[in-house]
């Protein structure tokens, strides 16, 4: 009897050893996309002359080659004169943002409409304002 015990108890602390190893997909909740996901602890914060950039990973893989989050950021103006470096989709909940390519086209991406933006990119970003999810691959991990 003791012997089924002693085994029986190895058993179960192995069962929690591996339920903390159990990997599950990252979501994000209808609440978390309405902004609810800034209010973690995890989200970086950054103060900027015109209002604050909020920035959470909700998933880095175990590679550390992709990422996915959400990022709100104020009116802004960006000259991007080096390759953007990494490539990023993203997918606009709030706000838009006028892309002008080095050989001058534009593309204006606003709410509810999608944009992936290759690592060689170079160009111009503008903005009023804009909340987005973001997901991000960099072949050799910089940029996440």
């Amino acid at each position: 009897m003791r012997l089924i015990a002693t085994a029986c108890a190895a058993l179960f602390a192995s069962s929690v050893a591996l339920a903390d190893d159990v990997i599950t997909p990252a979501e994000m909740t209808r609440a978390d996309i309405a902004g609810k996901i800034f209010d973690s602890e995890a989200t970086k914060k950054t103060e900027r002359d015109n209002g604050t950039v909020l920035d959470i990973t909700s998933l880095l893989s175990s590679d550390k080659k992709f990422a996915s989050g959400m990022y709100k950021a104020p009116a802004s103006r960006w000259e991007i004169n080096e390759p953007y470096g990494v490539d990023e989709f993203m997918y606009f909940l709030e706000g838009s943002v006028t892309l002008t390519s080095a050989d001058g086209s534009v593309q204006v991406i606003e709410a509810g409409e999608a944009v992936t933006i290759p690592k060689e990119w170079t160009g111009v970003w503008e903005t009023e304002g804009y909340t987005k999810i973001w997901v991000i691959y960099s072949q050799d991990g910089s940029g996440l």
